[in-house]
């Protein structure tokens, strides 16, 4: 009767070592997916992070949002931009996240313009992602020295309206300037963005 009893022990080693080889496979595989979770869970962390500190434009890298103070009240007179180099132009994609550029600005009347200028083989608003942007949805927000301006972009197409604004940039700048003095057939393509305020229905 001992025989049988120590037997029947030593045949059930096998068995419960399977079981607890199984039970231990379980939970390996358990403890992995819960590293993985970990992981992506870290990983949208540090993509959470980058969205908030590179929210903004910087020379030729594009940004997504905008920040700063809204202007709640329309501007009547842009000439203080005459002193300002640089602006930041957000426009909205068909993805939902803002898209957004640096370029430059001048005034003209009662109207800011913003350039896009183009090689002499392209067409607005084909080459420009932040252009096509805007023929899609015309809404932008423009940040000119700390401020949000939320106004609409439309193209600028009457000859002599286009003319004026061109001649404005020469005198605001060098490289407009030098634009301006360059043979019409050697001089890129050039595009004016007449800034209005947003209308209720775009």
């Amino acid at each position: 009767m001992a025989l049988v009893g120590a037997g029947s022990s030593l045949e059930g080693r096998p068995a419960r070592r399977r079981a607890v080889r199984r039970q231990g496979g379980v939970v390996s595989r358990t403890a992995a997916q819960r590293r993985r979770r970990n992981r992506w869970q870290v990983a949208g962390l540090f993509l959470l992070l980058f969205l908030l500190l590179a929210c903004e434009p910087q020379d030729r890298r594009p940004g997504l949002w905008l920040q700063g103070d809204v202007a709640e009240a329309p501007v009547a007179d842009w000439s203080f931009t005459d002193e300002v180099g640089e602006i930041f132009v957000e426009t909205r994609t068909w993805y939902g996240i803002p898209h957004s550029v640096t370029t430059v600005c001048v005034a003209v009347g009662e109207h800011l313009y913003v350039p896009s200028v183009y090689g002499r083989t392209e067409e607005y608003p084909d080459a420009r992602f932040w252009n096509r942007n805007v023929v899609r949805d015309p809404r932008v927000r423009l940040k000119i020295a700390g401020r949000i301006h939320e106004l609409e972009a439309r193209l600028v197409e009457d000859r002599g309206e286009w003319e004026a604004v061109f001649a404005a940039f020469a005198r605001k700048s060098d490289y407009w300037r030098k634009l301006a003095a360059m043979p019409e057939a050697e001089r890129p393509n050039l595009y004016f963005l007449r800034m209005t305020p947003r209308s209720e229905d775009p």
